[in-house]
């Protein structure tokens, strides 16, 4: 069985020889990628407990950069492997960098739009930094995208990311609609634009908000009297529960490629509002609405789904979602069929 090395910037947790992620995307794919190839992950140690156990025995962690590239190091002469950097970051762009110096070419895999996460979390000098990595990493890797825009005219394959499966669609449950209960789940950073959602619903008691994504033991506070925070979930059941005892999932991020959560909320049937910086995600599926990133566009919005919710919901049975199936196995094709 080929190896297949998986380099990511992503914080993991070691207890006692076991792992965990945040990221509920990471602990999916190398696990699912396991099947087909025999996964050794290289990444960094978080001192913070972390939600998702990550079903994967050949872990390294380091605890700099520099105990980072030489774990990268030590593996370039594994026989029989393949190479897949998830994202383009400092850590990750400097091990790219080694690869290509050994004549290694690795696959570069990118979840979302960096210049726009970049620019979120740094302003105008960020997309300048990105851009640096994103060239010279595009000269010295194949591009593998759930998006074809974030590839910005460089050549690379498209894979469809999905943590769908039956059990998403069994069971359709109806909203309750007695008051306006919106559901977001994702990570509670600036560029993900949850903050700026937070000032938007501000003393609005007309509308209620659960966030759920909040770190284990986390020092971050949100005391608004409309919204509750909750931790990362990891069990499916309780999470699609999350969807069910909601009418409506926004999504404020400021910049998303190809967000899991928004396809979680069409196979309950719960429809979904974003913001037009990411409008582009749309793309053929029903029941998504676009508003302005103010009160007054968010309530119109909120009140137009509300006014023609069963409709949208016989709308949204239109939809045909990627399943996480196909997305492994599609992403087993393109790490084989590319050369080292």
């Amino acid at each position: 069985m080929k190896k297949l090395f998986i380099i990511s910037n992503e914080n993991i947790y070691e207890n006692e020889n076991e792992y965990f992620c945040d990221n509920l995307d990471f602990k999916s794919t190398p696990e699912g990628l396991n099947d087909n190839f025999e996964v050794n992950i290289i990444a960094r140690k978080s001192k913070k407990i972390r939600s998702h156990k990550i079903e994967i025995g050949k872990i390294k962690l380091s605890r700099s950069i520099f105990s980072f590239l030489k774990e990268v190091i030590k593996n370039l002469n594994s026989e029989n492997s393949k190479y897949l950097i998830i994202s383009i970051t400092p850590y990750t762009f400097l091990a790219c960098i080694i690869l290509g110096l050994f004549k290694k070419k690795p696959m570069v895999y990118l979840r979302s739009d960096g210049y726009g996460e970049y620019k979120a979390i740094f302003g105008f000098i960020g997309p300048i930094i990105y851009h640096f990595m994103f060239i010279i990493t595009s000269k010295i890797s194949n591009f593998i995208s759930c998006r074809k825009y974030i590839l910005r005219n460089q050549k690379g394959n498209i894979v469809s990311p999905s943590q769908l499966d039956d059990s998403w669609s069994n069971n359709i449950t109806n909203a309750n609609f007695d008051k306006i209960k919106l559901l977001y789940i994702g990570r509670i950073k600036i560029e993900k634009g949850i903050y700026s959602l937070l000032n938007i619903i501000k003393n609005n008691d007309e509308i209620s908000l659960s966030i759920v994504g909040a770190e284990k033991n986390s020092q971050q506070k949100i005391r608004q009297s409309n919204v509750s925070v909750n931790e990362i979930v990891n069990n499916k059941q309780k999470l699609i529960k999350y969807y069910d005892d909601h009418n409506i999932f926004v999504l404020p991020s400021f910049t998303e490629g190809h967000p899991m959560c928004l396809l979680e909320a069409l196979a309950r049937k719960r429809p979904i509002i974003i913001f037009n910086e990411i409008e582009h995600i749309i793309g053929d599926k029903k029941g998504i609405f676009v508003c302005d990133r103010n009160s007054s566009s968010l309530l119109k919005t909120i009140h137009q789904i509300k006014k023609n919710y069963l409709n949208i919901q016989n709308e949204m049975k239109k939809n045909n979602l990627p399943t996480k199936k196909e997305f492994i196995d599609d992403l087993s094709k393109i790490i084989n069929n590319v050369s080292r």
